[in-house]
């Protein structure tokens, strides 16, 4: 019954390019169009059958983690992609047989103490593990290609100072950064900027190593890092900046982390909030990654996220979209942890690195093939904080700031 089932399915998925399925049993058929080459995949555990129907998207991650889904050539992005462009085409998607989006809202609940879980389960696997596949800043989110030929150092060194023109920073002044990671953004702030910094992360791991970096960049009276959720933070600030972080916050707690930042930011100040976000209508995020990698995140909609600025009090000074951004970044990550295959099934084991291969390339293939891009909302108290023109962006002011730091 569940391979009929599958059958089904998938003939009503794929109608753009071409799959071709080998059930355990040696019985091979081909979906979608006969005159395309075909992704070819083989499965090899008849018990997975019944999952790939009842909760696709759980089934093909765990079954590629532990090798009873194995893809010709090991291509497991082309197959994902494939799904994606069917499932934003005309093929129908596939839904799991149980209520997802109330668990998905349920899973997004966080007290302090749930928030420290979640970061944990992802963020203190290892600090030498993410070494192996960031770049020497460790910045873990999305960088910004200004020509296609950017290092992946060299795009991330420009997300950090896009995101700090925007932030309009003056020497001296006092910066609160939601989510600090490494530590890699305070550091810049503070160096290139002259800023103060007080950056608040879950993590143990970052923390640790954030602080010794900040030691060894002899920049302790100017950044501190504390282990400290953002909401027990009581301190304001001149700005506020969070990059990568609220995709964690998840959707029950969007009115709550709006207010905060509203009231920890000074009457004049600027905040600038970098994260993940949808652009078409709002669904769960996909299961596997919420179990294996991200617990109680969620990647939020203009839709969803707007109402609880506007309660918030804050203005929305600017709003910009990077589209493929995060798709190159994703790319640059894989074909490193690619190289880096044999140190970290040592550091783990092989499933281990089939995980977090399928994870990146997951994603790879949702920025390029879905509806995700990154959000960045420019947020102020007083709507006259920021110019009125972008031309501090990209225009002769960028320029001129460029060459003063390069002078300083």
């Amino acid at each position: 019954m569940w391979q009929k089932l599958l059958d089904r399915l998938l003939k009503g998925l794929i109608v753009e390019g071409a799959l071709e399925v080998t059930l355990p049993g040696g019985t091979t058929t081909l979906y979608g169009q006969p005159d395309r080459p075909p992704i070819r995949i083989r499965l090899s555990d008849p018990a997975r059958i019944r999952q790939f129907v009842t909760d696709p998207e759980m089934a093909l991650g765990d079954a590629y983690t532990e090798g009873t889904l194995t893809v010709e050539n090991d291509d497991i992005g082309g197959l994902i992609a494939l799904a994606l462009r069917n499932m934003n085409g005309g093929g129908r998607r596939p839904h799991a047989l149980r209520p997802e989006k109330l668990m998905s809202r349920l899973n997004q609940i966080t007290s302090v103490a749930r928030a420290k879980s979640n970061v944990a389960h992802h963020y203190d696997l290892s600090n030498d593990f993410y070494r192996l596949f960031l770049d020497a800043d460790m910045q873990y989110s999305c960088a910004y290609f200004e020509h296609p030929e950017a290092t992946l150092e060299e795009a991330q060194i420009a997300k950090k100072r896009h995101i700090a023109r925007k932030l309009r920073l003056e020497p001296g002044m006092s910066v609160l950064d939601i989510g600090c990671g490494w530590g890699g953004m305070a550091m810049t702030l503070a160096q290139e900027f002259g800023a103060r910094v007080t950056g608040v992360t879950l993590s143990e791991d970052q923390h640790r190593l954030a602080s010794e970096r900040v030691a060894a960049a002899g920049l302790q009276d100017r950044v501190r890092i504390l282990l400290r959720d953002y909401r027990e933070v009581e301190d304001r600030f001149d700005r506020i900046v969070s990059v990568g972080m609220f995709e964690h916050v998840g959707m029950p707690q969007y009115g709550e982390y709006f207010a905060q930042v509203h009231d920890k930011l000074a009457p004049d100040g600027v905040a600038l909030i970098h994260t993940i976000g949808r652009t078409g209508t709002p669904v769960a995020v996909s299961p596997w990654i919420i179990k294996r990698i991200f617990p109680g995140g969620h990647v939020p909609t203009l839709s969803e996220t707007m109402p609880h600025i506007e309660r918030s009090g804050l203005y929305p000074c600017d709003i910009e979209i990077l589209r493929l951004h995060y798709a190159e970044t994703l790319h640059h990550w894989e074909r490193r942890v690619q190289a880096k295959r044999a140190e970290i099934e040592a550091m783990f084991d092989a499933r281990f690195w089939r995980m977090w291969r399928f994870y990146l390339l997951a994603c790879e293939m949702t920025f390029r093939h879905g509806r995700q891009a990154v959000f960045q909302f420019q947020l102020a108290k007083d709507q006259g904080a920021v110019p009125l023109t972008r031309d501090y962006l990209y225009g002769p002011e960028k320029d001129a700031m460029q060459g003063l730091r390069e002078a300083g």
